[in-house]
């Protein structure tokens, strides 16, 4: 693939390496370091003129850092004359404030899309957006990939009784993702109509849907503190589930998660690779990881080739 540029930030430099090596490419050379002060510096290695830039960084770990250097990334390409920069961004950072819920609220999505556009980002590429309509925060092209695939064949591999399974959606966000997925495999589904108190705490829970002795899916975008998934795995078994499992796209366990997982009913907790996972993996063996890097590579590789990315919206590429 000629005039094509991949480099990597600091987030997650396994996927952006699975990702090269997928595209058979070499990772271009940055050196992201940080002054006595906290600033970040990034100097960029080998030339960018003319090329079809991609940066690969993550929203997670240290976010604010991480953000910071991706938008000082794209400007250095930018100002270094590259033709196109695309930001590969897994996990998008601030995605849960997309919207003024209450008085005074930030809508912090926005902001992070106006800076992405202002640093010189001419392409963004996301995956599983905690609500689509964060596309239309830019002006510049979203491709929105989607972990349903990957999902879908997950399950119709490690999950024997699939076609006795009921996916199960822990809040009623989440409907659409359920809905979707229950259609493609052609099973029943679920909702958990929760009430929340305040952020991250819920109070109340309520099953919509027959659970009785079926194997069920909680199927989620993304899990922080875990409260959430956790009160609906307790739900689903008090419901006579015989076993849950959990699959969500970001997992971010933040906090009590790991040990809230631990002593949580779940067969497995099974997340992509969006995020780094290695660490959470050793301190919970529940957690299993769906590789993601072959979407995000064929999604780059269509991208620059001018070709259609819709395919991967129900593909997994071989």
């Amino acid at each position: 693939m000629p005039n094509i540029v991949l480099f990597s930030g600091s987030s997650h430099h396994d996927l952006s390496q699975k990702v090269a090596d997928r595209l058979g490419l070499e990772l271009g050379k940055v050196i992201t370091k940080k002054f006595s002060n906290q600033e970040t510096c990034v100097e960029i290695g080998e030339s960018v003129r003319g090329e079809d830039v991609y940066i690969i960084q993550s929203g997670c770990g240290e976010i604010n850092d991480n953000l910071m250097e991706l938008l000082i990334m794209i400007n250095a390409c930018k100002i270094a004359s590259s033709s196109r920069v695309t930001a590969v961004i897994p996990c998008f950072p601030y995605a849960r404030q997309d919207k003024k819920d209450k008085s005074r609220a930030p809508i912090s999505a926005k902001l992070v899309a106006n800076m992405l556009s202002v640093a010189g980002a001419d392409h963004i590429i996301t995956m599983d957006l905690h609500a689509s309509q964060i596309q239309g925060f830019f002006d510049i092209a979203v491709d929105n990939l989607y972990a349903e695939p990957a999902v879908l064949q997950w399950i119709k591999e490690h999950i024997p009784e699939w076609k006795n399974c009921i996916i199960v959606s822990p809040d009623a966000g989440g409907a659409k993702r359920v809905t979707s997925i229950a259609d493609r495999l052609n099973v029943d589904f679920a909702l958990i109509h929760k009430e929340r108190k305040k952020a991250n705490e819920v109070d109340r829970m309520v099953l919509v849907g027959d659970v009785k002795d079926r194997v069920a899916i909680l199927v989620d975008d993304m899990a922080d503190t875990c409260g959430t998934i956790c009160h609906a795995a307790d739900k689903l078994i008090d419901a006579g589930a015989v076993k849950v499992y959990a699959i969500l796209t970001h997992g971010i366990f933040s906090g009590p998660a790991i040990s809230r997982i631990n002593s949580a009913p779940f067969e497995a907790v099974v997340v992509t690779n969006t995020i780094p996972q290695e660490e959470k993996m050793k301190a919970c063996p529940k957690i299993q990881v769906i590789d993601i890097s072959m979407i995000l590579a064929e999604a780059i590789r269509r991208t620059h080739n001018g070709e259609s990315v819709s395919y991967l919206f129900s593909h997994v590429p071989l």
